[in-house]
């Protein structure tokens, strides 16, 4: 065996080796199992190039075939996690997977397995603790609004906006909104938690 023949199982046992301690998709694998390659070669003084990209398809090949590497699996155990640990909406969690190169209906699969109870009260939680936010953000501005005015009109017949000042409560809900669709949440499924938020703010 000379030593380009070790240092290909030796690339080859390092893949398995992550594959064994976390998901990976075949994208990444792919990726790290070329980059490897590449740069050992370089180190024996030999050219990469295609050969690089032949060698690492050929170990995502092995992978697959020794069960380390399977794309289904991990994209169920990503849109899990992300929908109940990170709080992704569906949206976000789609394109996070397509843009691994991922079949359609391999993430379509995944976005199904999701536990729609898990996943909708984790969104709630999220938008809460955004909420929240914003609101103190909104009361620290209304607040220094309300002193500037006082002070100009010698604290008499000042405006106060009020916790439940339209303007206010537009600007908060529009904010919460564009946050809500980063999040990767539909407007359908945001919106009702979104609307009770405000409306427990505008009656505090």
């Amino acid at each position: 065996m000379d030593d380009f023949d070790k240092e290909y199982i030796r690339i080859l046992d390092r893949m398995r080796r992550l594959c064994a301690r976390r998901e990976y998709c075949t994208s990444d694998i792919y990726a790290k199992a070329s980059g490897a390659v590449a740069a050992a070669m370089r180190k024996m003084g030999l050219s990469a190039d295609a050969v690089a990209g032949q060698m690492a398809a050929e170990m995502v090949s092995a992978l697959k075939r020794e069960k380390y590497l399977d794309d289904n699996r991990y994209a169920s155990a990503f849109a899990r996690d992300k929908a109940s640990i990170s709080g992704w909406g569906k949206l976000k969690i789609r394109n996070a997977l397509a843009s691994k190169g991922l079949e359609r209906h391999i993430v379509d699969a995944a976005l199904e397995e999701i536990d729609g109870a898990s996943a909708g009260s984790r969104m709630e939680k999220v938008l809460e603790v955004k909420f929240r936010s914003l609101a103190r953000q909104s009361e620290a501005v209304k607040s220094s609004s309300a002193s500037g005015k006082n002070a100009r009109a010698g604290g008499y017949g000042a405006q106060e906006y009020g916790s439940g000042d339209r303007g206010r409560c537009y600007e908060l809900k529009m904010k919460m909104l564009r946050f809500a669709i980063g999040r990767g949440y539909g407007y359908e499924e945001a919106a009702p938690v979104i609307e009770r938020l405000l409306s427990e703010y505008s009656l505090s």
